[in-house]
């Protein structure tokens, strides 16, 4: 049994939420839809020993890294809903990023400056020949950690096709047993309550698109946790 999650010291000041993106991969089959997860190391401090999608802070130089494709203009229109242009270009980089470090799977295009410099923390990214291809990502929900906890993120989460990334899936070590689980089985596994929620959300949301039953939405959800569960609020 793993521990339960820790709340924030009594007398002690909300942390700041910190800006976070998270990435859904989807893999839609015949009559089913799998998602890509991967169990977080029991070394972290926040959400360990439970399984999650790919994902981590934004960090200084991804709203300016060069791209191969720019972030789609309905999600930069919706996510500049609550953020800046500038911002809301780092949020989507830092997904591909991430997922990148972690699961060596790459969003991405053709370079169209090869040899030129790069942020450092890009520069393994851009070494593989690829520059991210940012309007890959349909921007889905946000969520930010209640303010009882310790760690806070404001959190994005953003989804990809599966068919649209390159790459050997090979972990970093921050997200261990890397695979893609059946959304049915998914929602078994040892999960944070948002990512449950989230989960629900994207099995019905990637079996629409892989369906081509409806078109993606002029709204994200906001899971907003109340204390005791989580409500949706269209944002």
């Amino acid at each position: 049994m793993i521990a339960p999650e820790p709340l924030r010291n009594t007398g002690t000041p909300a942390p700041r939420p910190r800006d976070a993106a998270t990435l859904i991969i989807y893999r839609p089959l015949k009559n089913r839809v799998e998602i890509l997860m991967g169990l977080r190391n029991t070394s972290h401090k926040f959400l360990p020993d439970r399984y999650v999608f790919p994902g981590g802070g934004v960090e200084r130089g991804d709203s300016r890294v060069r791209v191969a494709s720019p972030i789609s203009q309905q999600t930069q229109n919706l996510l500049i809903r609550k953020t800046k242009i500038a911002r809301a270009r780092g949020l989507v980089a830092a997904a591909i990023r991430e997922t990148f470090e972690e699961t060596g799977l790459i969003v991405g295009g053709k370079d169209p400056n090869p040899g030129k410099s790069v942020p450092k923390n890009w520069s393994k990214f851009f070494q593989t020949g690829f520059a991210p291809n940012l309007g890959d990502l349909n921007y889905i929900a946000r969520a930010v950690t209640p303010h009882w906890r310790p760690i806070r993120f404001n959190a994005r989460f953003f989804m990809v096709n599966a068919e649209k990334l390159t790459g050997v899936l090979q972990g970093n070590g921050e997200l261990l047993n890397l695979q893609y689980f059946d959304t049915e089985k998914a929602i078994e596994l040892e999960l944070p309550l948002i990512t449950k929620r989230v989960l629900e959300l994207v099995a019905f949301r990637a079996s629409k698109s892989a369906n081509h039953k409806a078109p993606e939405p002029d709204q994200v959800v906001l899971f907003k946790h109340n204390g005791k569960h989580h409500d949706m609020i269209k944002e």
